[in-house]
C-alpha cells in the first residue's frame, strides 16, 4: 500500500466524518429546536419513547447526538432515567440508518449530489435552503469518502502484513474488543459500520468477523456519552452508564444467540445474497431492533441496576423529593374547597423553598463558596419544576364547578406562583454575580459591602413575613409586612444614591460598581414579589 494510497485512505474517513458533521448540523439547523421540544415531551410512554429516539437518530444521523441531549435533560431534571432508557433505546436503532443508506453504490452519483448542496448552501438566500442544501451538500461528501476508502482499501487485500492482522481477529471476544476501540477512536458507530461495509466489500473482511465488529462498534459508540457526562450531575452520570449497561447486555444477548442460533446470520444473509454491505447494514439493523424488542420490558430492571451502580446520595433522596407535588397530588373527585387547600400548601412549599434559595444565594456571594452556588442552581431547577406542576393542577381546577370567589382564588394563586418563581430567579442572578466579580476581578468596598448586607437582610426579613402571611392568611399581619417593603425600597435607593457619590470620588472599581448597582435592584424586586404574594388573596 503506497504513501498517497494512505493519504486517500485518511482523506476518505475525514470526509466521510465531516460529511456526518455537515449533514447532521444542518438537520439540526433546518428543525430548529423541534428536536428539543418533542424530545422533552414525547417521553410519557415507552413505546413513544423508543419511536422519538428512532426519529430523532435518523434526523441527526448521530445517536450520540441524541443520547448527549438526553443526558441534558436528565442532569436538568426535565426527564427521569426511565423516561430516558426508551429514547436511548430508540437511538440504537436509529443510528442503524446510515448504514442502510451508504449500502446503495451511489459513489458515481456523489460528486453531482455534492456540487447541487454547495450550490444551495451557498447561493440560496432563504435560511431553510440553506441548511437543507448543507444537507445534501453533507450527504454527497459521504459518499464521496466512501469511494476514496474503497479505492485506498483495495491494495490492503493483497497486502500479507493487514492481511496477517485481519486473520488474527478470529477469536469472537477480540473481534468485540476491536470494534469496541475503533468506534471509541472515531466516536461514531455509524462511521465504523459503513468502513467495515468497505472492508468487507473489498473482500478484506469477512462477513462473520464484521458481525462481531458490529457489535462492539454499539459499546464503543457510548464513549461520546460518558465523556459528555464526566461534566454533569450524578443523575446525568446516570444516563450514560444506563447507556453503557444497555448495550453490554445488548451485546451478552446477541453474542449468546448467534452462538446459539447460527443459522441466524445464514437468514440474514439470505436477504442480500450477493450484497456484503446490504448484509452488515440489516446485521446492524435487525440486532438492534431485536435488543430494544427484548430488553423494553425489562428497562425498569436495567434502571434499578443503574441506580445500585450509582446509588442515590442523601441529598439526592432530599432533592429527589423536593421535586414532586407533596399535596396536589389527586385533584379530582375531590370538593373544590379540598382542592383549593392542598394548592394553597403546595404554593407555601414552594414559597419556602424559593426563600431558602434566595438566602443560600446571598450567603454564596458574600462568602464565596462555589459548592453553595451549585446548590442555588439545583433549588432553582427545583421552584422551575414546581411551578410548570403547580400551574398545571391550578389549570385542572378551573374545570371543576366552582364559586366566581374560588375560581378568583384560582386565578390569584396562579400570580403567586408567577411570583415565587421570580424570587428564586433573582437568587439565580445574585450567585452570577459573584461568578462575575471573581472572573473579572472587580472589587467593592468594604462600605458597599456592608451596605449590600443590610439591604439582604432585610430583604429576607420582607420575603419571610410575607410568605407567612399568605400561609397564614393572616391579613392583620398586612401593614407590617408593607411597612417592611417600604423600608427595603428607602434603603436601597439610600445605599445605591450613596454608591454613586463614591463612583463619582473614585473610590469604587466602575466593574464592581455595576454589580452592587443590579445586586441591590434584584433584592429591591424581590421584596416587590414578596409584598403581591403577601396581599395576592387579602381581596377574596
Amino acid at each position: 500500500m503506497s504513501i498517497f494510497e494512505v493519504f486517500s485512505l485518511f482523506g476518505g474517513v475525514g470526509l466521510f466524518l465531516y460529511g456526518m458533521t455537515i449533514m447532521s448540523s444542518g438537520l439540526k439547523n433546518a428543525c430548529g429546536d423541534n428536536l428539543r421540544v418533542i424530545l422533552e415531551h414525547a417521553t410519557k410512554n415507552k413505546v413513544i419513547s423508543v419511536i422519538v429516539g428512532i426519529a430523532m437518530t435518523m434526523l441527526v444521523q448521530s445517536s450520540s447526538a441524541t443520547d448527549v441531549m438526553v443526558i441534558g435533560f436528565v442532569n436538568s431534571g426535565l426527564m427521569s432515567l426511565v423516561q430516558a432508557v426508551g429514547v436511548i433505546m430508540g437511538a440504537n436503532i436509529g443510528t442503524t440508518i446510515t448504514a442502510q443508506i451508504t449500502a446503495f453504490n451511489l459513489g458515481d452519483y456523489a460528486p453531482l449530489i455534492l456540487f447541487v448542496g454547495a450550490v444551495m448552501y451557498l447561493f440560496l438566500k432563504n435560511n431553510l435552503l440553506k441548511h437543507i442544501g448543507s444537507v445534501i451538500m453533507g450527504f454527497g461528501m459521504l459518499f464521496v469518502g466512501i469511494v476514496l476508502m474503497k479505492g485506498a482499501i483495495q491494495p490492503l487485500s493483497q497486502t500479507p502484513g493487514f492481511i496477517s492482522l485481519i486473520s488474527s481477529l478470529s477469536n469472537p471476544a477480540l473481534m468485540v474488543i476491536f470494534g469496541v476501540a475503533f468506534t471509541a477512536l472515531l466516536q461514531s458507530s455509524s462511521s465504523a459500520t459503513v468502513i467495515f461495509q468497505a472492508f468487507a466489500v473489498q473482500g478484506i473482511l469477512r462477513y462473520d468477523v464484521c458481525v462481531y465488529l458490529v457489535i462492539g462498534a454499539a459499546i464503543g459508540s457510548v464513549t461520546p456519552n460518558l465523556l459528555a457526562s464526566l461534566t454533569a450531575n450524578r443523575n446525568g452520570k446516570r444516563t450514560a452508564l444506563l447507556n453503557l449497561l444497555f448495550n453490554l447486555i445488548r451485546a451478552a444477548i446477541l453474542i449468546a444467540l448467534i452462538n446459539l442460533f447460527p443459522q441466524v446470520l445464514t437468514m440474514i444473509q439470505n436477504l442480500s445474497p450477493d450484497n456484503v454491505a446490504r448484509q452488515i447494514a440489516n446485521t446492524h439493523t435487525i440486532f438492534a431492533i431485536f435488543a430494544v424488542l427484548v430488553m423494553l420490558p425489562f428497562s425498569n430492571g436495567i434502571v434499578k441496576l443503574t441506580y445500585l451502580l450509582l446509588p442515590l446520595k442523601p441529598d439526592e433522596q432530599r432533592k429527589a423529593e423536593e421535586k414532586k407535588l407533596q399535596y396536589m397530588i389527586a385533584t379530582n373527585n375531590i370538593p373544590p374547597a379540598v382542592a383549593l387547600s392542598q394548592a394553597h400548601r403546595e404554593i407555601s412549599r414552594m414559597g419556602t423553598i424559593a426563600c431558602d434559595n434566595l438566602e443560600l444565594a446571598i450567603d454564596c456571594f458574600f462568602n464565596m463558596k462555589d459548592e453553595k452556588a451549585q446548590l442555588v442552581e439545583d433549588n432553582e431547577d427545583t421552584v422551575n419544576f414546581l411551578d410548570h406542576a403547580i400551574i398545571e393542577k391550578l389549570v385542572e381546577l378551573r374545570s371543576m364547578e366552582m364559586s366566581p370567589k374560588d375560581l378568583s382564588r384560582v386565578y390569584h394563586m396562579t400570580l403567586v406562583v408567577a411570583d415565587i418563581e421570580r424570587i428564586s430567579d433573582h437568587a439565580e442572578n445574585i450567585i452570577e454575580y459573584e461568578q462575575q466579580l471573581r472572573s473579572q476581578r472587580a472589587v467593592i468596598s468594604d462600605e458597599a459591602i456592608a451596605e449590600l448586607k443590610s439591604l439582604a437582610e432585610l430583604t429576607v426579613r420582607s420575603v419571610r413575613f410575607c410568605l407567612e402571611v399568605f400561609t397564614s392568611e393572616n391579613y392583620s399581619l398586612l401593614d407590617k409586612a408593607n411597612e417592611l417593603e417600604d423600608q427595603v425600597d428607602d434603603l436601597q435607593e439610600r445605599i445605591v444614591g450613596n454608591h454613586v457619590t463614591r463612583l463619582m470620588n473614585a473610590s469604587c472599581d466602575p466593574l464592581g460598581g455595576v454589580v452592587f448597582t443590579d445586586m441591590a435592584s434584584d433584592l429591591e424586586r424581590c421584596s416587590d414579589h414578596a409584598i403581591n404574594i403577601a396581599e395576592a388573596l387579602s381581596e377574596i
